[in-house]
């Protein structure tokens, strides 16, 4: 399998430049695993919200990282870094 390339959206950049160094450590590792296979692991659940989006969210403790796999481009576009109460709202 190919390894995937990985992109922020403006708001999920925006939270990762100003998240503690703690969440930052655990985001990378996030990522680097999501690279690698964005589709199965422990901490990985397709979300159930709308039939024609193929989201999927990583678990990372009280956070959530949401994301879009984009199969032809080989891309993990990370949509939404959020806490687990705001992750799911407007997505």
């Amino acid at each position: 399998m190919a390894k995937f390339k990985l992109e922020l959206s403006s708001k999920a950049r925006k939270f990762y430049i100003s998240c503690p160094k703690g969440l930052v450590q655990r985001l990378d590792h996030c990522f680097e695993q999501l690279e690698m296979d964005p589709y199965y692991g422990p901490n990985i659940k397709r979300l159930k919200t709308r039939p024609q989006d193929f989201l999927y969210r990583y678990r990372i403790g009280e956070y959530r990282v949401i994301y879009e796999v984009l199969k032809k481009e080989i891309i993990v576009l990370i949509v939404k870094i959020a806490a687990r109460g705001d992750a799911y709202k407007s997505i």
